[in-house]
């Protein structure tokens, strides 16, 4: 089993920045594919970024540019730096990882993702 530990989110202001970290914890490897994911109010959850095994990544078109995700293997921690963010980045945020290896070409769906966290709200205000 995995267990996966989001922190880092909170309020800012429009334009500030925000740096999301993602623990694992359990049988993890660093190769597993590992993506973020975030859901506001009232919509599903999207997915916004993901580092495949490989080490490539891919990012939705509406944080390109703005959010960047990497990760430490040696501490099994993965992040998302938030610059530039603007209200509508207001979500709660999920990491999720899954052993299947995987590029990070492109975008995973919700099912192709074996671990969830708890999630981590991140709120701007304008």
């Amino acid at each position: 089993q995995v267990q996966l530990v989001e922190s880092g989110g909170g309020s800012v202001q429009a334009g500030g920045s925000l740096r999301l970290s993602c623990a694992a914890f359990g049988l993890f490897d660093s190769s597993y594919c590992m993506g973020w994911f975030r859901q506001a109010p009232g919509k599903s959850r999207e997915g916004i970024a993901i580092i495949g095994s490989d080490g490539s990544t891919t990012y939705a078109d509406s944080v390109k540019g703005r959010f960047t995700i990497s990760k430490d293997n040696a501490k099994n921690t993965l992040f998302l730096q938030m610059n530039s963010l603007k209200p509508e980045d207001t979500a709660m945020y999920y990491c999720a990882a899954d052993p299947r290896y995987c590029t990070g070409r492109y975008l995973r769906a919700r099912y192709e993702y074996n671990y969830w966290g708890q999630g981590t709200q991140v709120t701007v205000s304008s």
